[in-house]
């Protein structure tokens, strides 16, 4: 194993890694868009919430270590192998369905396995540091309770309760190890984090960004049942365009210049554990509402899209309860991470995203009584305004962020430019 520099940046194999977590993000939206109740959408957070922290460890071994160099490959091929078992098993993963391997217990050992392989490299790398032995017995301590609770949801409530409570009960267990997993490395202050190469962290969290918002885009081909041939319509064209709106929103609203901001403010937090404890703070918590806010988006998106396509659904149908819940709600858990974000990191409360998150809960009564379609025409309206707007606030900010990534842009690229020339 390599280690890795304060330099390095994402490598190709990190980004093969990420090809698993589109195929789960869309098995999320996939069997929650089948299950649209209350308990169905706790099971959806649930899941993200794991595959988040499942993904994160990729970043950290990302990031310490160069993983495409040595022995890292084959065990980053055999990880990502567990990884997508466990996406496949997601549909059985609170309830068994009959034939073939429980998958309750498929889900848990492929969930264990993925993480256990992720600290015994860590483990690995801690053998002839003493600093980085103490934080693998905070990772060992951590997981030892997480691993036991996710075990306990696949083996006990088979043997405990009926069907219904069988799923309750291996919620409430799933739910307990995701509390462990947040909340004690909250708890440590980062003790568990070692951010070697900030340009490295920064960048591996907008490319995962980038994969929920093409989530919405592959929601947007999918949710339209164009698979079973059903008929390509005017309504679909509407809110294709519409939703291709939001996501560009999105990304204005995260890549232009917030992602810039936050990044270079990594860079300049010098001292070690005050690195750690923003990265934590700033990449693994609040990016998780990042992630989740369109990837629910994508989930209402899919289920409108479907019903616009189907012939029985009258023109002027209004959105349904749960569409409705996810579609607002997801916009408006990514706006209010971007609010987070800001706040987190530069101090700045970013008053017209507060202002779109007030309208989008003023607006939740008006888009339930008006068509699916001018629903999803004032959420679109919203969300560029808002970016708009924000833009605009932040003139002075933007020029200067932007201005400082493209001087260390033009560097970066006449430095490689001039050793090419030297040695190649």
């Amino acid at each position: 194993m390599r280690p890795g520099a304060p330099g390095s940046r994402a490598t190709r194999l990190e980004l093969f890694y990420d090809l698993v977590f589109v195929f789960a993000f869309i098995q999320v939206t996939t069997l929650t868009a089948d299950t649209p109740t209350p308990r169905g959408l706790v099971q959806c957070l649930v899941v993200l919430a794991l595959l988040w922290w499942a993904w994160t460890g990729f970043a950290v071994l990302g990031n310490v270590v160069r993983t495409d160099q040595g022995v890292l490959p084959f065990l980053a091929f055999a990880t990502v192998a567990a990884a997508f078992v466990f996406a496949l098993a997601m549909p059985r993963a609170f309830r068994d369905l009959p034939g073939g391997l429980p998958g309750p217990l498929v889900f848990a050992v492929c969930y264990f396995l993925v993480r256990a392989v992720q600290v015994a490299v860590f483990g690995w790398l801690a053998r002839g540091e003493r600093e980085l032995r103490r934080r693998f017995l905070f990772v060992i301590g951590r997981g030892l309770p997480v691993g036991a609770l996710i075990l306990a949801a696949a083996l006990l409530p088979q043997r405990l309760a009926g069907e219904q409570e069988q799923i309750g009960l291996r919620l409430g267990l799933w739910v307990a190890a995701v509390a462990v997993e947040y909340g004690a490395a909250l708890a440590l202050g980062g003790s568990g984090w070692t951010v070697l190469s900030a340009g490295h962290w920064a960048e591996r969290h907008a490319l995962i960004v980038l994969v929920a918002l093409g989530e919405t885009i592959i929601a947007l081909g999918l949710g339209a049942g164009f698979v079973v041939e059903l008929p390509l319509t005017w309504p679909v064209i509407v809110a294709a365009t519409l939703g291709v709106a939001v996501v560009a929103g999105f990304w204005w609203a995260y890549f232009d210049t917030l992602a810039l901001a936050v990044e270079q403010a990594l860079h300049r937090t010098r001292d070690q554990r005050a690195r750690a404890v923003l990265a934590r703070d700033a990449y693994t918590y609040l990016h998780l509402p990042l992630i989740a806010g369109p990837i629910l988006f994508a989930l209402g998106l899919k289920r409108l899209i479907h019903e616009a396509t189907e012939p029985a659904t009258s023109a002027g149908s209004v959105l349904p309860g749960f569409d409705l819940l996810v579609l607002h709600g997801g916009v408006a858990l990514y706006l209010l991470a971007l609010v987070a974000l800001g706040w987190r990191v530069l101090r700045v409360l970013r008053w017209p995203t507060v202002a779109g998150l007030a309208l989008l809960a003023v607006l939740v009564p008006v888009a339930a009584r008006v068509p699916e379609l001018v629903a999803l025409g004032l959420l679109t309206v919203v969300v560029l305004t808002v970016t708009v707007v924000q833009t605009l606030m932040d003139a002075r900010l933007r020029g200067q962020v932007r201005d400082v990534a493209w001087a260390e842009q033009l560097a970066a690229e006449a430095e490689q430019t001039d050793w090419r020339g030297r040695h190649m």
